[in-house]
């Protein structure tokens, strides 16, 4: 019999994905959900509860702003419990934020919008120390054709070719609000190159991947190795002249998440 829960929490969290094995639960590897249901375990001793993420993130993708829902019998007090909490979460996790919500939220339907950002940089050497932060891609890119393409992604489209796995099954049409390159005003660090980008990108929802896809097809691009036509094809449904590159996850940050009111 499933268990009927009385108290329903949303809590933002924010993370540093690099030594995580994405967000959803795998035996043997380390999972934000994993280390989040240990720690919790622990804090409610025995007691039931139930955690479910507003999405899945990929190995190694961080978050300046996520969000999953906490399930319990137990009354909690919200500002003592974000401080119990956040002191026994490792330290490339925090808690932001608890609020009460009631039994008609749904973590799931009712998100509004999500922000992405992608940080990468084309360098001639190696930045190991950037790496848990942005893709270093040790190749000349024309970030000038890279944003031109960015702007194809805006507006309703069909995604079929920036997906994983059995495009047939799915509806891949998503609608994408804003989408653009920009320079890296946000992050800085003594080890980071001079100068460094953000891909943006702006919708209700994105599939398995997705981002990632696209900004591969942009990395293909600012190497010249495809066209803007070629996006624009792919866009619409028709057969890609080129193959899919997956970005390195390690650029890839969920930077806000909204819920409508």
């Amino acid at each position: 019999m499933a268990v009927r829960f009385e108290f329903f929490y949303l809590i933002e969290i924010q993370y540093l994905g690099f030594r995580y094995h994405g967000w959803q639960f795998q035996p043997g590897l380390k999972t934000l959900q994993g280390t989040l249901e240990k720690t919790l375990n622990f804090l409610f001793a025995g007691e039931k509860f139930k955690i479910l993420g507003a999405g899945r993130t990929d190995a190694m993708v961080s978050a300046e702003s996520a969000y999953f829902e906490l399930f319990t019998n137990e009354e909690l007090d919200v500002n003592r419990f974000q401080h119990t909490l956040d002191d026994n979460l490792p330290a490339d996790i925090q808690v932001v934020d608890i609020q009460t919500v009631d039994k008609e939220f749904n973590i799931i339907q009712d998100v509004r919008e999500k922000i992405y950002h992608y940080y990468f940089a084309s360098v001639e050497e190696k930045y190991p120390f950037a790496s848990p932060f942005m893709n270093c891609i040790r190749e000349p890119l024309d970030v000038e054709m890279m944003s031109r393409g960015a702007k194809l992604f805006e507006g309703e489209n069909d995604f079929q070719f920036f997906i994983t796995g059995d495009a047939e099954k799915k509806n891949t049409i998503r609608k994408i609000e804003e989408c653009s390159i920009e320079k890296n005003s946000e992050l800085s660090a003594s080890f980071f190159p001079n100068e460094s980008f953000i891909f943006k990108i702006r919708g209700k929802g994105f599939m398995r991947y997705q981002i990632r896809l696209m900004m591969g097809a942009l990395i293909r691009l600012g190497r010249k190795e495809i066209s803007l036509q070629d996006i624009s094809n792919a866009l619409e449904g028709n057969l890609p002249t080129f193959q899919k590159l997956s970005a390195a996850a390690s650029g890839l940050r969920v930077k806000a998440v909204s819920f409508r009111s």
